[in-house]
């Protein structure tokens, strides 16, 4: 995998021997081909959902871009940002991007070069305007139901959407607060700038190009399902380019080959489709073998505490992102080999949040990271750079680790007083 990273290969080149040296060893066990066969497919199933969602992903910026929906919403979110208020109107604009996308690549594609054009061309610092970029476009890719991530989580740790939702809720609200503040301070502590004029004219608002965003989060929001949100808003995107004047030969173009400079696209997605299948059937023999499970177990086993865990999960998540250098297979791995500890010590709730402040956000830290170096090839700033002023990336592993502290000293003062009532009676 780091080889891969390293001569920027496709990620599943880089997983294929690995996948492959686990068949062969598995084999070597005399298990028939047969039910090595079903025991993948068994693996894949269960991250068809997000298969599906990340392939209907890939149509979604195309379609919008065609439409003239991202552009008008590019075009309003600029209009708004003022010089002396800069930093916190990138991180709030940055952040409603991602909410609505559910992607930080795509939110940073849509918003993120024509804000650090603006900012350079008013000598603001790079670094703490791609640091609120990075920090509100990360904001969606955690926590949006639009985020195949989000749901890729959702369905590993079996915890339906709405629960995952508010189990973040608490660490995601402060971690905003605190984003908010951060790049507030950062605003008022700027020396002044020359006068700010905008490359970038308000278009007449059209409610028409405002559809397919509405559609997505209406369907959504009447829980008719995130698939048939998706495809219900990628079909009116479509029927408004067309009307608008683009061909048919371009809208398919787009939507099989992306977007300069905005991405998206099946010829740019199904790669990391055949990845995340093959993530998929890795994980089902690891987990019908039983070959981390033992290992990871161990590292928890002495664990009796929701402090503990979440430490040591957060510590064993971290080392698994340093080796897999993306955001998919951390999920997979810690969310279903740490899954049956969690139920039977402590709650599901808990591990998606621990792992939504955790294990979404790494891959966005490590430098050698995709996700990370499609960031920060996106900005034109390095990781490193960048990363100090990524506030809302390294403070949530903080702020979920106060929080199974809290939670565990309520726990402990509820069983104290169930112990005297029972000692009374």
């Amino acid at each position: 995998m780091l080889l891969s990273v390293s001569f920027d290969k496709p990620l599943v080149i880089g997983f294929l021997p690995g996948f492959i040296y686990l068949v062969v060893l598995v084999i070597r066990k005399g298990v028939p081909l047969k039910i090595l066969g079903d025991i993948s497919m068994k693996g894949i199933k269960k991250t068809q959902t997000v298969i599906l969602i990340l392939l209907l992903v890939s149509f979604v910026l195309p379609s919008w871009y065609m439409s003239g929906t991202i552009n008008q919403l590019v075009s309003i979110s600029l209009h708004i940002i003022t010089p002396e208020h800069f930093f916190l109107l990138t991180f709030i604009i940055a952040m409603f991007f991602s909410m609505i996308l559910g992607t930080s690549v795509g939110t940073l594609s849509a918003v993120g070069i024509p804000i650090m054009s603006s900012a350079l061309a008013i000598n603001l610092s790079p670094e703490i305007v791609a640091g609120a970029l990075i920090s509100g476009a990360f904001v969606g890719d955690r926590t949006s139901p639009f985020s195949s991530s989000h749901q890729l989580l959702s369905h590993t740790v079996e915890v339906s959407g709405r629960k995952q939702l508010r189990a973040m809720s608490i660490t995601t609200i402060f971690a905003i607060f605190i984003g908010m503040v951060f790049y507030g301070i950062l605003d008022y502590q700027k020396e002044g700038k020359a006068d700010y004029v905008t490359a970038f004219n308000l278009e007449q608002v059209s409610l028409i190009q405002f559809l397919p965003p509405l559609i997505l989060i209406g369907t959504v929001i009447f829980r008719k399902g995130i698939i048939y949100a998706f495809v219900s808003s990628i079909l009116v995107a479509c029927l408004i380019s067309l009307v608008r004047g683009k061909s048919i030969s371009d809208l398919i173009n787009s939507l099989v080959y992306g977007v300069d400079e905005m991405g998206g696209g099946l010829a740019n997605m199904y790669l990391l489709l055949l990845f995340l299948a093959l993530a998929g059937a890795y994980n089902g023999f690891l987990e019908e073998f039983n070959i981390i499970q033992p290992i990871l177990d161990g590292w928890l086993i002495k664990s009796t505490t929701l402090v503990e865990d979440t430490v040591k999960t957060i510590a064993a998540t971290f080392s698994i992102s340093l080796i897999a250098a993306n955001q998919t297979l951390p999920i997979i791995l810690t969310g279903r080999t740490f899954l049956p500890h969690w139920s039977k010590n402590q709650t599901k709730e808990s591990l998606t949040r621990v792992m939504g402040d955790s294990t979404m956000l790494f891959p966005g830290m490590i430098p050698w990271s995709v996700l990370a170096i499609m960031c920060s090839t996106i900005v034109g700033v390095p990781i490193m750079a960048y990363l100090p002023y990524s506030i809302f990336l390294w403070v949530l592993p903080i702020l979920t680790i106060i929080v199974s502290v809290v939670k565990q000293k309520q726990q402990a003062r509820a069983n104290n007083l169930t112990e005297k009532r029972i000692n009374i009676s």
